[in-house]
């Protein structure tokens, strides 16, 4: 399982990924990601009108506020005709984690 996260990691390190905050963020940048962006308390409507790429991964939480969250951004940039990469999401899903700003911790255990 951890070793298919670290490939998923590899493979993200290129596309844009969304995060709840700033600790989300520095757990990613951890694993060489750098086009991240995270909530920092903007409207969503806000940050979803200036991206502007093909496909985008969201990392918001596994708990419930994130999978609110997850689903309101899907569902908004794929109106938007933005493709959305689940494969390390549903990954994370198999583990026991639940905040990504825990990825690096859960991953060296």
């Amino acid at each position: 399982m951890k070793e298919e996260i670290l490939k998923e990691l590899e493979k993200i390190k290129n596309k844009l990924v969304i995060v709840e905050g700033i600790k989300d963020k520095k757990a990613l940048e951890y694993f060489g990601i750098k086009k991240i962006i995270y909530l920092k308390n903007r409207p969503l409507f806000e940050i979803i009108e200036n991206i502007n790429e093909g496909e985008v991964v969201i990392l918001t939480d596994l708990d419930t506020e994130g999978r609110k969250l997850y689903n309101k951004f899907r569902f908004q940039l794929q109106k938007k005709g933005v493709k959305i990469d689940n494969k390390l999401r549903n990954l994370l899903f198999k583990s026991k984690l639940r905040h990504i700003e825990g990825l690096a911790k859960y991953l060296e255990s």
